[in-house]
């Protein structure tokens, strides 16, 4: 039975062991002794307690796997994939870090490693759906807009936060980056609100994100835009946040204590912003690629509805995350997908036979893209 080691047992991490464990021999890695208890007690799952942020300890836990899965925060996912590759080891990482993985394309390919970053929900399955239709089409827009938000819409916020409260924060610090008639533009996150309709929610807002990522530096498509979607009114609120200063990074200095707003927020809002167990949320997502075959007009849309899953208690975030990164982490253990080095999900959407696999395995565990054509 091959080993896989998963680094990281958060909400997504959990999902992506269970979702593993009758397969493979998995083997869960975590700094929290509790959460890897709770993982223990429900699925066969090896543990071990352990600090991911020293290299040095990422390359002693993986030594024997067969492949590494990365679900860290994303403040420490370069430093992980780093050390990863710089075992030997082949990856799949969902750690959405900010730093450019390209910087680890030489260091890949010079381990003979498979690296697959960005292999969540977004980004990730839109990366894929583009990879794919770009080697069909001559397309000339892509969009998508995604969101996890709770069913049950609490003041002030509305929101609950289904992944590392720290990575949501910096979606909204972050500049969002997009391609207007072939041009990078930069803006503020937050920026270029609206109002988006959708089946089964209504009325929600869009907001520019830095989702499209890799896409930028890969894919030749004229125009490109990835927004984040909230209940509306939310914008004001984190806008207002930020403009007061809460979210900056730079240290202040209170009553002789140095204070980093962004932490201090950060801590302030967990209690809030935190998912209870059992709490049901959603995601709601859109993809809309427009191009054209044989200088016919095409456009296809992919829209996702998924709810929290009753029966094993995980959310619909880890589901519709966890089980794209399980979906292509299972193509490279399979030698489907076997190129070395540094390879965003759209790479894996190019090669043959990809794509399908992915919504193949999604569609076994109930994680749903309706696709239209015209």
């Amino acid at each position: 039975m091959k080993k896989i080691t998963l680094l990281g047992a958060g909400l997504v991490g959990k999902a992506m062991a269970a979702d593993l464990c009758s397969d493979f021999e998995v083997t869960a890695v975590d700094v929290d002794a509790a959460a890897l208890e709770r993982l223990r007690a429900r699925h066969p799952v090896k543990t071990t307690q352990a600090d991911l942020a020293d290299p040095e300890i990422v390359r002693q836990v993986v030594r024997d796997a067969d492949l590494v899965i990365g679900a860290v925060p994303g403040f420490l996912g370069f430093k992980t994939v780093e050390a990863v590759i710089d075992a030997g080891k082949n990856v799949v990482d969902i750690s959405f870090f900010p730093e450019d993985a390209f910087l680890l394309e030489e260091l890949a390919k010079r381990r003979g490693v498979t690296a697959v970053v960005d292999c969540g929900v977004v980004p990730g399955m839109g990366n894929l759906i583009l990879g794919y239709w770009v080697e069909r089409w001559k397309v000339a827009s892509y969009e998508c807009l995604v969101g996890g938000l709770p069913f049950v819409r609490r003041k002030p916020f509305e929101y609950k936060a289904p992944f590392s409260l720290v990575d949501v924060l910096e979606l909204y610090t972050r500049p969002a980056r997009y391609v207007e008639n072939g041009q990078v533009v930069v803006k503020p996150a937050l920026s270029d609100p609206e109002f988006v309709e959708f089946d089964k929610v209504g009325t929600l807002e869009a907001f520019n994100t830095d989702g499209l990522r890799t896409l930028l530096e890969t894919m030749r498509v004229p125009n490109m835009k990835e927004k984040t979607l909230r209940y509306p009114g939310h914008i004001d609120l984190i806008r207002a946040l930020r403009d007061a200063g809460f979210l900056a990074q730079t240290p202040l200095d209170v009553n002789g204590q140095r204070v980093v707003p962004f932490e201090v927020t950060a801590r302030l809002l967990i209690n809030s912003w935190k998912l209870r167990e059992g709490e049901e949320e959603f995601t709601v997502g859109r993809i809309v690629i427009v191009g054209e075959e044989d200088g016919r007009p095409r456009k296809i849309t992919y829209n996702l509805f998924d709810v929290y899953d009753r029966t094993t208690g995980f959310t619909s975030m880890a589901r519709t995350t966890g089980y794209v990164c399980t979906a292509v982490a299972r193509l490279v253990l399979e030698k489907r997908f076997a190129r070395k080095g540094i390879s965003p999900p759209e790479y894996v959407g190019k090669e043959e036979g990809c794509l399908a696999a992915v919504f193949e395995y999604l569609q076994q565990r109930n994680v749903v893209y309706e696709m239209r054509e015209e």
